[in-house]
């Protein structure tokens, strides 16, 4: 996503370059891609001159909804991925609540981090190592 965010405006960019440019296995991007298209965040263009472009701006996608969608639950623990706990331990789990204040700070820096905000701080500074 955050090869697309920079190249935006050049049109469709094919698996083959990203998996180039970030080495990252082509296999692994087309297992990716298609939730991502599928939840809007891609447009694909099939072809010769083919490939997948943002379908909105960098600065509304959110590194936490991009994790969701390719990775599944942010949860540190399995009785925090559904909305109802129904851990039959859940209500004398000592360590719950600490549990939840993780996922709460996951959550939170996660979805509070663009796509945009990256290529601004790239920019800015050189790098992509972003600090907590």
């Amino acid at each position: 996503m955050l090869d697309l965010a920079q190249r935006q405006g050049e049109g469709f960019i094919s698996l083959k370059d990203i998996s180039k440019r970030q080495d990252i296995s082509k296999k692994y991007l087309e297992q990716i891609v298609p939730a991502l298209s599928k939840s809007g965040m891609l447009i694909a263009n099939r072809g010769f001159l083919g490939g997948y472009k943002l379908a909105d701006e960098p600065k509304n996608y959110t590194v936490g909804e991009i994790l969701r969608l390719t990775e599944g639950s942010l949860a540190p623990i399995a009785c925090l991925e559904r909305e109802k706990n129904d851990c039959p331990r859940c209500m004398e789990c000592i360590t719950l609540p600490m549990w939840q204040g993780l996922y709460s700070v996951i959550t939170e820096y996660l979805d509070g981090v663009t796509l945009q905000d990256m290529l601004d701080r790239y920019e800015k500074e050189g790098s992509f190592d972003y600090m907590i």
